[in-house]
């Protein structure tokens, strides 16, 4: 929720009407919620709709490389081929899960990405004031960075083509640069300290928080700490979220 700069506008006004600054809080983070909510659903349902998808053509798959090991060895030994190949079969079907969730846990992370980093580059570009351009730039290159790094790791974990991945870093790589051209070009009709500037950038701003914080949370984090080996390494486990917390902490 840091970067919700709708609580810029003259803090005069809003202290002076302190029912008002808490309902605006009230609301962005409702906002943020409800985008979490919104993200789980899109999430459950993607994953479900490709382990469909897949399952129906997995036992034809089996079932087409089994029949010629029935007809050639005797009983016995074909029940003992069969069922090895049911587990393969069964062990293949399970990492095609687990690729599968990379990819849409990929997809879904650059998705908040992409809506985050056109905010900040619309922001950028708008701002004339050097106070406000440079911690946005310092802000941009810690994030960017960071951003960078958790989702090239989910695409490489996720396997996909050249194209696709070519695609996926081209749109990270370019809203950026895109948002600020998009700030450069409504600089003069821009008002970025405006109310209704500050409720846009603020709900958008909630909107990808609330799909970053699930991400963060369910897809990324989860993974990482219920793991058996660190769950048993304590130092590992409390060295991570300091290391996290240090983050947190740079990118303010």
């Amino acid at each position: 929720m840091k970067n919700m700069n709708i609580y810029q506008y003259p803090i005069e006004k809003l202290r002076v009407q302190p029912v008002g600054l808490i309902v605006a809080f009230a609301v962005m983070a409702t906002l943020a919620m409800c985008t979490a909510m919104g993200t789980l659903m899109v999430d459950t349902y993607a994953t479900a709709y490709f382990q469909n998808h897949y399952s129906k053509r997995a036992p034809a798959q089996v079932e087409s490389q089994t029949t010629p090991d029935v007809e050639n060895e005797e009983h016995t030994h074909v029940h003992a081929h069969a069922s090895h190949s049911h587990a393969h079969g069964h062990i293949s079907f399970d990492q095609s899960s687990e690729l599968l969730r990379h990819r849409v846990i990929s997809q879904v992370l650059e998705l908040g990405i992409i809506v985050h980093s056109v905010i900040i580059g619309i922001s950028l570009g708008a701002s004339e004031s050097p106070k406000t351009i440079r911690p946005l730039v310092a802000a941009l290159t810690f994030h960017q960075f960071f951003e960078g790094m958790g989702l090239g790791s989910c695409i490489t974990q996720a396997n996909f083509k050249s194209l696709s991945i070519t695609i996926m870093g081209l749109f990270f790589a370019l809203t950026t640069p895109v948002g600020i051209g998009i700030g450069l070009g409504i600089s003069n009709v821009y008002d970025e300290n405006s109310p209704t500037a500050l409720i846009f950038e603020g709900i958008f701003n909630a909107a990808s928080a609330g799909i970053l914080i699930y991400m963060a949370l369910v897809d990324l984090l989860a993974a990482d700490f219920m793991n058996p080996r660190m769950q048993k390494n304590a130092q590992s486990l409390l060295g991570e979220a300091e290391w996290l917390s240090f983050l947190a902490q740079v990118t303010e």
